[in-house]
């Protein structure tokens, strides 16, 4: 009698950076799945609902239905997702849950907590740390969008800068001025390395920063605004046909993406809001697990009863990325001369697989 093969839901949203991770982990583990895509209600698409297992700021009517039967394992990531798998654990006990990032609270209730980098998870046996993120570039993608664009993009003079631009987020500081900052930094570049300047802004990108890229834009610089459905956009085809990147320090996917193609990439550093610092540094003083110091150590009672409370959750800084991409020799930041990377991004997804096969068989 053939065993039968567990069922496994894999739970997404929007977030195109989130849903690739999380399809590289489902692919890696060669069982079928069946993917539901959650959409939240509009007030919480930016707002933040208190975290609880509960369907209830969920879209109902633009949700996909999570009913039994119940799965024995949900992957998902992200906090408005982690709550439907909690509420769905509280309908199936016996369903396994795999988190992808950090649980705002109750890391208990999660049976493997995949940490990436950017996050304070405390040392656990259910916590399987990362060195960088599982995001890689679709090559095929790549390859086709580039043979298209080869003839458009080909007319530009080299070297091509392609400038990536993200959007604001905590804690960083990324308005118009800043922006004029990164203008005035790749207008640099393009004076040392002579060629080209493409900005392309994302999905994230705010107006204030679309406005002041119209406003300061170089003259024999091109802007591509990001569209949604569009296509008609060239982030693929740059990312194949551009010699040098510069990326906005807050958008970990296309940093990735672009390292794991192995092209020369700066990194530009965002300032930080003074009040957004002391946050993060509480919150590493709060979660210092077996720390040294003793203010640490004092603060540690408290800071579980606050992570529990789900008031003070595990702190994240995206510039512990930066610091990898940087040491591994896959990254510079702007102002330092681009360097051609000797070797890829590690492969961590077997780590992954074990892990996640090994909560299903029991063992």
């Amino acid at each position: 009698m053939m065993t039968p093969r567990p069922r496994i839901w894999l739970v997404l949203g929007d977030k195109p950076g989130d849903n690739a991770q999380l399809k590289r982990i489902a692919d890696s583990l060669d069982l079928p799945y069946a993917t539901k895509h959650l959409v939240p209600k509009e007030e919480y698409r930016l707002g933040k609902p208190r975290f609880r297992a509960t369907l209830e700021h969920l879209d109902p009517d633009h949700s996909d239905s999570l009913t039994a039967p119940w799965p024995e394992l949900v992957i998902t990531t992200g906090r408005r997702h982690a709550m439907a798998a909690l509420w769905i654990k509280k309908q199936s006990p016996a369903t396994r849950l795999v988190l992808l990032g950090r649980p705002r609270r109750w890391i208990e209730r999660f049976d493997l907590v995949i940490a990436l980098p950017q996050y304070q998870v405390p040392d656990l046996p259910r916590v399987l740390h990362l060195s960088l993120p599982l995001m890689r570039a679709d090559r095929r993608s790549v390859s086709t969008a580039a043979e298209r664009w080869k003839s458009r993009l080909g007319t530009l003079p080299k070297p091509v800068i392609a400038v990536l631009v993200g959007g604001p987020t905590q804690p960083f500081r990324f308005d118009s001025a800043v922006t004029e900052q990164l203008v005035s930094t790749c207008r640099s570049l393009q004076q040392r390395y002579r060629g080209s300047l493409y900005f392309l802004t994302s999905r994230r990108t705010s107006p204030e920063i679309v406005a002041t890229l119209k406003a300061r834009l170089p003259t024999d610089a091109r802007l591509y605004e990001w569209k949604q459905d569009s296509t008609d956009n060239p982030y693929l085809a740059l990312l194949g046909l551009a010699d040098y990147f510069v990326v906005s320090g807050d958008s970990v996917s296309m940093m990735m993406e672009v390292a794991d193609l192995q092209k020369p990439l700066a990194i530009y550093r965002l300032p930080v809001y003074p009040w957004g610092r002391a946050w993060q540094s509480l919150l590493r003083r709060l979660h210092a697990g077996n720390a040294e110091r003793f203010i640490d150590r004092l603060l540690g009672s408290p800071g579980k009863l606050l992570y529990a409370s789900g008031i003070a959750g595990y702190a994240r800084d995206l510039t512990r990325i930066h610091s990898k991409l940087e040491k591994a020799g896959l990254a510079v930041y702007t102002g330092q001369p681009f360097v051609q990377p000797a070797a890829g991004l590690p492969d961590e997804l077997g780590l992954v697989r074990a892990r996640i096969l090994s909560l299903l068989s029991g063992t």
